[in-house]
């Protein structure tokens, strides 16, 4: 696997992107949505990168500069036909090893607190990520979770 910038004008990106937000409104409530629309992860505070084997895009994610200490973990999303690959755990490395050269102090994420994020939450608590109250902007939710995860040492 290897973990490249992410080309927003690829149609395979999109796709995945797409797919991304239809899963969202499948298990999610509109106003409980927060994953990032193609205009969202065009915007200066987002670097958003692909995950790649043999040619084959397998997953995405972003990583939002929320201020000079502090990032936030968007836009995670392994292909449906990818699942179970390690496409999550590779992307999470290569976020929190970018906050990390940033010298960010803290990495930050919302996620949903429905069934259907369980693998995801087990994932980031794995990274050593413990649940927090909402961050930059987010507001109580019974639909979200909040994590943070200290990069101090």
């Amino acid at each position: 696997m290897e973990v490249l910038p992410g080309d927003l004008l690829r149609s395979d990106v999109q796709a995945l992107l797409d797919e991304h937000l239809r899963d969202m409104r499948i298990s999610t409530p509109p106003e409980s949505i927060h994953a990032l629309d193609l205009s969202g992860l065009q915007r200066p505070e987002i670097a958003f990168w692909t995950v790649w084997s043999d040619g084959e895009l397998m997953g995405c994610g972003a990583l939002k500069e929320i201020g000079p200490d502090h990032g936030e973990v968007k836009s995670m999303r392994t292909a449906n036909a990818h699942r179970r690959k390690g496409v999550a755990r590779a992307m999470l490395n290569h976020i929190l090893g970018v906050a990390k050269s940033r010298g960010y102090q803290r990495v930050s994420l919302e996620t949903g607190s429905q069934g259907a994020f369980e693998p995801a939450r087990r994932l980031y608590e794995s990274f050593g990520f413990d649940y927090c109250m909402p961050f930059d902007g987010y507001t109580q939710d019974p639909n979200s979770v909040f994590m943070t995860k200290s990069l101090q040492l």
